[in-house]
């Protein structure tokens, strides 16, 4: 090769180098953040959370606390969504006063206890996973109801009635739910490979597989949506292979040996584990519960959730949430892209 067609790669060389390292390390998409602005109804507040609850009881009302983050797309959908439909809005105005923590935000929070805190801290104490999360507090300062995760309007609707009405005195939410009229569904539990049949023993032997646990019931429109869009994706299948995996029917009475040894039932395990949603998947690990999924999530968050939980992630980041955000970058360095609402 001549020394001028050398001194010619080499500066087309140079000249490309940029870009094709950028490609090599371009990282692929995330879609399917969330974008919402709070309400112009929602309660200003200094955040001395006891002056609050004095103040919506003073109004006839009760005070709601609603963690979230930005980009969240399950707050977009409470926002967007549940707050633009009329009977919902008008509910929530007449019955609550509603005010916003950022849980990553600096804010002085002052709790029931008269401590200060960050909104940051303050979420860490209340071991906020998700978001939102939703806290109803009684005039006394009590959590009546809490919301882990996004509830479609319906379901909604039925917590806020639940608090509004004072139901907690008489009946708990799980229970009260399920008397409401339940949408479309398939009216059976739906079977999978994976689930382990009975004797249902939950024995969690230190070194074995972590277990999930699927409290489901017949009549449940989330129960079809979970089984038919996200079980059945790859992405999925290979996370529940890292598990032993069971389901329960939340409301029937069949025999079951907790991890702690306790003989019991389906309905009153759940009931002590405060199943207020369906489905339900419950972590244990070791013996112990280790976090749980109660509200809609869409497939990259189960998958997330299992995958902290298989890897043995939580002992290692507290942070569930940071946890994902380098879970989704990890996915996209290798050029698989993340849709948050899919």
């Amino acid at each position: 090769m001549c020394k001028g067609a050398s001194r010619a790669l080499l500066i087309t060389a140079i000249v490309l180098f940029p870009f094709l390292l950028q490609a090599a390390t371009e990282k692929a998409s995330i879609t399917g953040i969330g974008e919402f602005e709070m309400p112009s109804w929602f309660k200003v507040s200094f955040l001395d959370l006891k002056d609050d609850v004095t103040g919506a009881a003073a109004e006839g009302k009760r005070l709601a606390v609603f963690f979230h983050q930005d980009g969240c797309p399950y707050c977009a959908a409470l926002i967007n969504t549940n707050f633009s439909q009329k009977r919902i809005v008008d509910y929530t105005r007449k019955h609550f006063d509603f005010l916003e923590i950022n849980m990553w935000g600096n804010r002085e929070v002052i709790d029931f206890s008269g401590n200060k805190l960050s909104e940051k801290r303050y979420a860490a104490k209340l071991k906020v996973w998700f978001t939102p999360t939703l806290l109803f507090f009684n005039e006394q300062g009590q959590v009546v109801l809490r919301v882990n995760g996004y509830y479609p309007p319906h379901q909604f609707f039925a917590a806020l009635k639940y608090v509004a009405e004072r139901r907690e005195a008489d009946t708990r939410f799980p229970e009260y739910y399920a008397k409401l009229s339940p949408p479309s569904a398939a009216g059976k539990l739906h079977e999978q490979p994976f689930f382990v049949g009975p004797p249902f023993e939950f024995a969690n032997r230190k070194g074995t597989k972590p277990m999930a646990v699927f409290f489901e019931q017949k009549d449940c429109a989330a129960c079809d949506v979970l089984h038919a869009n996200i079980l059945k994706l790859p992405a999925t299948q290979e996370q529940i292979s890292r598990f032993k995996v069971f389901q329960l029917d939340r409301w029937s009475n069949a025999p079951v040996v907790t991890p702690t040894g306790k003989k019991t039932t389906a309905r009153e395990w759940a009931d002590r584990l405060n199943i207020a949603y369906v489905p339900a998947i419950v972590f244990f690990d070791n013996g112990a519960e280790v976090m749980r999924i109660e509200a809609m999530f869409k497939a990259f968050h189960v998958q997330s959730i299992m995958d902290y939980v298989a890897s043995g992630a939580y002992q290692r980041e507290p942070s569930f949430q940071r946890f994902i955000s380098a879970r989704a970058d990890h996915l996209r360095e290798q050029g698989i892209q993340v849709d948050l609402w899919k």
